[in-house]
């Protein structure tokens, strides 16, 4: 129970479907500053329950979310990657110390306000999309330990938001019309690069274009990514198109970002890539097959060829290009509607050093 309205109404949902519910509230971050509300989501979640009759449970995996999802995450923005920590959040923490803990409280069933499908097949459990392509949250949870989805409830998966909306409004919840909350949770809605300037110093280093040319000055690798727009400070300089700047790359070894004019730019555009090892829902039947993926959350799937090395690890051949592909996020990979795994972005190759042939393969 977060205090938000999707964990609500999935508690409502439940109420209504005839199973005994309780909340369960969790700590991650306790920082107190203008920017946490781990206060006024516990007392949001308290209300709730409150009006709902029923009892609510917290408990503080504050240090465990640090050794386990932060420690990580400041490691990866230090090698110059761009990690996701809601992926490990999922996995070490909601599904992993929390799903343990309310179980130790007695709980037959987990249910979170995640917008995804399970779907029971004979031997094992599917991970699904939810129905609403603008909150489908599978891209999240494709980490999460295939045997806890047997035990694991999605009320909302079946829903729109404006649904769930209706719903909580419908029943009187209190928190119906709360915003929904955006970003990285340890963040909130401070600036990205002032919290990161706290746990990571600054590198500062040269801008160039990709024929060494240097336009500018960066912070430091590790508060850009490959296809940010916006702080490049290098807009509107003599000798250069009125075209807008974006990273296609990071120079590790030089502490260099280079930068290029255009979205269409080809350095930009990616032909395939590697991943580190694949954390698989649905095991592949075959070494190489087809299916879709998504290298960021908000992005469509697209068609690829996966080839299955040795290691654990994918190599994943676009049909078509893929904008900003970028080391550290996750290509997470589907058949339909069913989400197959995904794994840790390793490296890319751009259509600029290589044009695919799509390969014959088996479908996933």
């Amino acid at each position: 129970m977060s205090g938000g309205v999707d964990s609500a109404v999935a508690a409502v949902l439940l109420l209504e479907q005839g199973y005994t519910v309780q909340g369960l509230h969790m700590t991650n971050w306790d920082e107190d500053d203008a920017y946490c509300e781990a206060a006024r989501d516990f007392q949001d979640a308290r209300q709730v329950c409150a009006e709902l009759g029923i009892p609510l449970h917290h408990v503080n995996f504050a240090r465990e979310y640090r050794d386990k999802v932060f420690a990580h995450f400041l490691d990866e923005c230090r090698r110059g990657r761009t990690p996701n920590p809601d992926v490990a959040c999922n996995r070490q923490i909601k599904f992993g110390d929390c799903y343990d803990y309310a179980l130790r409280l007695g709980a037959d069933y987990v249910a979170t306000g995640h917008y995804a499908r399970i779907q029971e097949v004979p031997d094992r459990h599917c991970l699904l999309k939810g129905v609403d392509p603008g909150k489908d949250q599978s891209y999240f949870l494709h980490a999460v330990r295939p045997e806890a989805l047997s035990r694991v409830l999605f009320p909302l998966g079946e829903l729109r938001k404006a649904e769930v909306r209706e719903i909580a409004n419908r029943v009187g919840l209190p928190n119906f019309a709360r915003k929904d909350s955006t970003g990285i949770c340890f963040i909130g809605e401070r600036p990205f690069r002032q919290f990161l300037q706290a746990y990571i110093p600054a590198q500062p280093g040269s801008i160039e274009t990709p024929d060494g040319q240097m336009i500018g000055k960066h912070v430091g690798l590790a508060f850009y990514t490959i296809g940010q727009r916006q702080g490049l400070g290098i807009g509107g300089m003599q000798n250069f198109a009125a075209a807008p700047w974006f990273v296609a790359e990071k120079d590790i070894a030089r502490n260099v970002l280079i930068a290029v004019q255009g979205q269409d730019h080809p350095l930009l555009w990616s032909a395939s890539l590697e991943t580190e090892e694949v954390t698989w829902l649905r095991q592949p039947a075959n070494r190489r097959f087809q299916c879709s993926v998504k290298t960021r959350y908000r992005q469509p799937d697209v068609p690829c060829d996966v080839e299955l090395d040795g290691g654990g690890s994918v190599r994943v051949h676009f049909q078509a290009p893929v904008w900003a592909v970028t080391p550290g996020q996750y290509a997470v990979f589907y058949a339909g509607n069913e989400c197959l795994g995904g794994a840790v972005i390793r490296s890319r190759e751009r259509t600029a050093d290589h044009v695919h042939e799509p390969s014959q393969a088996g479908s996933a």
